[in-house]
C-alpha cells in the first residue's frame, strides 16, 4: 500500500476502526488525545502502538494540522505509556514510519513503542 501524506484521511483504516470500537484491541491507555494498545504482531517483548484520536495520516500531517493541545497531549501520552510499562529506566525505542520510503503501512499516525529487552541496532544493514 502506498502512503502519501497529501492523500485524504481514510476513515476505514484499521486504527480509525479501533478508535470507533469496531475492532477489539488490548488497550493499555486512553485519554482525550490518544489511545495506546498492544501490537497484534509484536516485534519486541513490549510493542505498543500509540495513536492520536484525531484523523491524521502521518507525523507530517499531524505536526502541520493538529492543535497545540493535541500535539502536547499525544507526546505526553507516549511518555505516560512508557512510564506505566516500566520502560524508562532500562530504555525503549520510539518509531514513527511516514510514507512509502519510511515503511508506513496504516494511513493513521501511530508511534511504535518498543522495549522490554535489548533492541539491537536501529536499522539492519
Amino acid at each position: 500500500m502506498s502512503i502519501d501524506a497529501t492523500l485524504p484521511y481514510d476513515p476505514a483504516n484499521i486504527f480509525a476502526r479501533i478508535l470507533r470500537d469496531e475492532i477489539p484491541s488490548r488497550l493499555v491507555y486512553e485519554d482525550e488525545h490518544a489511545v495506546a494498545f498492544h501490537d497484534i504482531a509484536p516485534q519486541a517483548a513490549t510493542h505498543i502502538l500509540v495513536i492520536p484520536r484525531g484523523a491524521y495520516v502521518s507525523w507530517d500531517d499531524f505536526s502541520a494540522r493538529a492543535s497545540d493541545a493535541e500535539i502536547a497531549g499525544f507526546v505526553r501520552a507516549v511518555g505516560e505509556v512508557a512510564r506505566r510499562e516500566g520502560l524508562v529506566a532500562p530504555g525503549y525505542r520510539l518509531l514513527a514510519n511516514t510514507g512509502p520510503h519510511g515503511g508506513q503501512e496504516v494511513p493513521h499516525l501511530h508511534v511504535h513503542l518498543f522495549g522490554g529487552e535489548p533492541l539491537g541496532p536501529m536499522l539492519a544493514r
